[in-house]
């Protein structure tokens, strides 16, 4: 009988914290010195950081589940063993035990597969990251950075990591963060090539980011030609975040490392767009961004 009471002491105990954790996060909320259709701009990797906040929720909840299931079948047990008798106890026991060890297998794997999902999360959050900051010098030459741009439409939404407006035009940054794998004979291990066509690895080839960047960047230039009524060329950019980048021939994708964006973006060129028509750009991809909330 202790067992049952232990059991009951422990839930409620924890529907308490939990219960007065989200009543005062509430609270405080409805206290917050915004105005309440107050909106930011979104930062870089704005979707990923989203994405990290709900895997933690998901795992918060994994490991409550797996603190708690012990805690309702060790009550399960002791009641079982109180009330039954016989064969009827045995198989009660087995049937609960069976089912303590399937529930715990099921969470641990759903909580491996979450933990991997945020490690894989958080690195692309953090090489989206480490390509703002190597855009930031842009900004003294007169050009206009945006981070996560919501993209496409209701039935095929995506996000452009990076755009950059400036007279020279507009330019769509997709940031690939690849973990490092081994080399192969003849390769380093930091160290990939693009020959205009194909994305070489230490340890292969393949196209991994360039179909997609090409894609963005016609989406972004169809948007811009709908929006000021004249072709706009929009230039697609590949970059990762912690490799060195060696471009042996210029496809329609152009791949470099995030140091190497300033210098090719500010390579002064034929002007592109006039100040009426980069302050339109600029005002409408603010639109677009400005959806950050408390």
């Amino acid at each position: 009988m202790h067992w049952v009471f232990l059991g009951g002491y422990c839930l409620v105990f924890l529907a308490l914290i939990i219960g007065t954790v989200l009543w005062r996060g509430k609270k405080r909320r409805s206290r917050a010195p915004f105005p309440d259709n107050a909106k930011l701009l979104r930062g870089p990797g704005e979707a990923l950081r989203r994405k990290l906040a709900e895997l933690d929720e998901r795992i918060t909840c994994d490991l409550l589940a797996a603190f708690i299931a012990p805690i309702v079948v060790g009550g399960a047990l002791a009641w079982i063993a109180a009330r039954w008798s016989g064969p009827a106890q045995v198989f009660g026991l087995i049937a609960v035990m069976t089912g303590l060890l399937v529930g715990l297998v099921l969470v641990i794997r759903h909580l491996v597969v979450a933990i991997e999902r945020w490690r894989n999360t958080w690195l692309g959050y953090f090489g989206e990251r480490i390509v703002a900051e190597a855009l930031e010098p842009l900004k003294a030459d007169g050009f206009h950075i945006f981070h996560d741009v919501p993209a496409g439409d209701a039935t095929n939404p995506f996000n452009i990591d990076h755009v950059i407006v400036g007279p020279w035009g507009v330019f769509a940054v997709q940031t690939k963060t690849r973990r490092k794998g081994r080399a192969r004979a003849g390769f380093a291990e930091d160290q990939i090539i693009y020959d205009g066509h194909v994305l070489a690895y230490p340890w292969g080839e393949d196209r991994h980011g360039l179909d997609r960047a090409a894609e963005q960047a016609v989406w972004l230039q169809a948007w811009l030609e709908q929006l000021l009524g004249t072709h706009v060329p929009v230039q697609p950019i590949l970059t990762f975040p912690g490799w060195s980048v060696i471009s042996r021939a210029r496809g329609t994708v152009i791949v470099l490392n995030p140091k190497q964006i300033p210098s090719a973006v500010a390579l002064r060129g034929e002007t592109v767009l006039d100040d009426d028509q980069i302050h339109l750009i600029v005002s409408r991809l603010d639109n677009r961004c400005r959806d950050v909330e408390f």
